[in-house]
């Protein structure tokens, strides 16, 4: 069989029946990722030579930049989990379409999750500490746990598909191996699902349980907080639509349809379901703790806003522009299916989540709570900043060669005829 001379040199790895942008110009673009990934992984160095102290955080902020990322990313990677739970556990089948990127995304959020908490633990040294000596009374025992083991059952969803890459599934072992690891992805998406669930909301538990902080404690049923539900609730409303918007960002890119428009929609009216029950109790949890936690706690609700980073704009915002909007938006079939609501509803649903995990960061530790306590202001820098980037490079480069060389989207070459 001739040669053809006119594909990319690297041809022979592409997924079956798929064309890609030539070496040359996929080369461009790897080094401005690399080139990003350099310059934050200079200022990790900077952080694990030097210690926190080159950052922007100090004793009042513990918590910044990096574990309102983290959070957010979590909560946004929980497409993964959640997908999984649909397509292999209820069973909807076109959600065969989209769950390898689902599975791509959510080990993208959860191994750069780690990777920053490995820059914010301090002393990496002792990183160790938490699996060895646990503390059992702390909610961060269990997140740190079940984050762990997540992370690896999203290493082994995401292996199959790489022994499904073209060249190494010649072989017939690794072929056995890939076809094997499907048979198992039920059972290893109900272990994810567990595993992520528990997780999401014992994040939101331990925010709800520092009575010592009135602008996040709240009350709860039994042993949970109530804001263990709404982490749980806000992941799964949100983690959907971000896969569909890095979809879409990758379609622009690549210039070809990857993922077909009813499989988006699907994609979003379960999202602005989940969305929806989420407005429903966070609306009721506002105002339980505005009428009555602040109260209690000696506050008004004035008390818990400040200028402009801190005020109340935010929580208007995260209630109604990135909440209540973008669920009415997804559950409703015909503004879902117009394309520029669909998008602006998807965005507007992923920033709605992040001011969450922003103000019940960042604001909470800023708010005064002793009487000698003023409010405080917390910029990141360089140094965060370039971490974050780090993160964001990693996973451009992850997703870059996992679509360029694996069967990503099956439905690829059917779509693009």
């Amino acid at each position: 069989m001739d040669k053809n001379y006119d594909l990319p040199i690297d041809a022979a790895l592409f997924p079956e029946g798929c064309t890609r942008c030539s070496l040359s110009k996929f080369l461009v673009w790897i080094t401005i990722v690399m080139a990003v990934f350099g310059w934050g992984l200079y200022a990790a160095y900077r952080v694990l030579a030097e210690g926190l102290g080159v950052t922007g955080l100090d004793d009042y902020f513990g918590f910044g930049l990096w574990i309102t990322f983290d959070l957010a990313v979590i909560a946004l990677g929980a497409g993964a989990f959640f997908t999984g739970l649909l397509r292999y556990i209820l069973n909807i089948d076109p959600l065969k379409n989209i769950i390898n990127l689902t599975v791509i995304v959510g080990f993208l959020c959860y191994s750069g999750a780690m990777l920053v908490l490995v820059l914010d633990v301090g002393q990496p040294l002792r990183a160790w500490f938490g699996y060895w000596h646990a503390n059992v009374h702390s909610m961060l025992t269990e997140v740190i746990f079940c984050i762990t083991c997540y992370c690896l059952v999203l290493v082994i969803e995401y292996v199959p598909l790489i022994l499904e890459q073209k060249q190494l599934n010649r072989n017939k072992l690794v072929h056995a191996i890939a076809h094997n690891f499907h048979l198992m992805m039920p059972l290893f998406a109900g272990i994810g699902a567990f595993l992520s669930t528990f997780h999401q909301g014992s994040l939101g538990g331990m925010y709800g349980v520092l009575f010592a902080r009135p602008y996040i404690a709240r009350d709860g049923f039994f042993i949970w907080p109530w804001t263990f539900f709404l982490y749980v609730l806000s992941a799964v409303g949100s983690g959907p639509v971000f896969t569909v918007l890095v979809c879409t960002i990758m379609e622009k890119m690549t210039g070809k349809q990857l993922v077909s428009w009813e499989i988006k929609s699907l994609m979003g009216k379960i999202a602005g379901t989940m969305l929806t029950v989420y407005m429903v109790f966070k609306l009721a949890d506002t105002w339980a703790w505005a009428n009555d936690i602040l109260p209690r706690s000696g506050l008004t609700f004035d008390q818990v806003f400040y200028g402009w980073i801190y005020g109340k704009w935010l929580l208007w915002a995260e209630l109604f522009a990135c909440g209540v909007l973008p669920a009415i938006l997804l559950i409703i079939p015909s503004t879902r299916n117009n394309r520029t609501l669909f998008y602006t509803a998807a965005i507007l649903d992923c920033i709605g989540v992040t001011i969450n995990r922003y103000v019940m960061t960042v604001q909470a530790l800023a708010a005064p709570v002793m009487p000698f306590d003023t409010w405080e202001t917390y910029a990141p820098n360089w140094a965060e900043w370039g971490a974050s980037a780090m993160i964001m490079a990693y996973a451009a480069l992850i997703l870059s060669l996992s679509y360029r060389y694996l069967p990503v989207f099956p439905q690829e070459v059917k779509l693009n005829k």
